[in-house]
């Protein structure tokens, strides 16, 4: 594993986040997602050469109970295990991502941010999901108390000053010219795995049955799908 977030202690961070952002707009609901929930992979061309990151399925994301719990969450641990096991079986190297948090970093809102606590070092939270494959390396990211929501890239929060993680030197060692990105959350982590794998040459594809949305302002979902397409991503639905 490259170099866990106790249960929140203030839930209701999050959903007065979610309460500011909301006034005064409609809910436009999710993408659709088709078959999203069948727990099957999307016929997506794995093969040696396609790189899979599965981004963030930690329990803090993924159980309800969790710190920052993106709804629907633990729905996507079949999927994103089908999408394991067909890149395994075609010889695609599978790379996973996890956020690892200090205690105390500008990135929560008790620190003057704008997340609950979540996913801090070494705390059940930070756990990858039970249930989940692992079935390759994990990078882990915002270690130092950094923002980490790309897998590629981390910025500091104070300074706007970014650095590469190892997972774009990963995926050329390994011989990766395409990735699939899957896990949590759409809006954020993946989406931002996403952009930056296209930015580094990758051509991307995103399955959306393997993702959920945190929405912290309505809409977030559409967006960053938007943002991806005019990205060049191939976001399936």
């Amino acid at each position: 594993m490259r170099d866990g977030a106790p249960v929140s202690e203030q839930p209701d961070v999050l959903e007065a986040a979610r309460g500011e952002a909301d006034r005064g707009e409609a809910d436009r609901g999710e993408p659709d997602r088709g078959e999203a929930d069948r727990g099957e992979a999307e016929p997506l061309g794995y093969r040696p050469g396609v790189g899979l990151i599965v981004v963030d399925m930690q329990v803090d994301f993924g159980d309800p109970a969790g710190g920052l719990y993106v709804d629907g969450g633990e729905q996507t641990i079949d999927v994103v295990n089908a999408h394991i096991d067909a890149a395994n079986a075609a010889g695609s190297p599978v790379f996973y991502t996890q956020d690892w948090h200090p205690a105390d970093t500008p990135h929560f809102a008790k620190d003057g941010g704008i997340w609950p606590v979540h996913c801090v070092a070494g705390t059940p939270g930070a756990e990858l999901l039970p249930g989940l494959r692992v079935a390759g390396p994990v990078v882990r990211k915002g270690v130092d108390g950094a923002d980490g929501y790309s897998g590629f890239s981390v910025r500091d929060p104070r300074t706007g000053q970014t650095s590469a993680t190892e997972l774009g030197h990963m995926l050329t060692e390994v011989g990766c010219h395409e990735v699939v990105v899957v896990g949590l959350a759409g809006d954020y982590c993946v989406k931002e795995t996403a952009l930056d794998a296209v930015r580094l040459g990758f051509p991307t594809v995103v399955p959306l049955s393997a993702t959920r949305f945190v929405n912290l302002n309505t809409g977030d979902d559409e967006r960053a799908v938007a943002e991806m397409e005019r990205a060049g991503i191939q976001v399936r639905r």
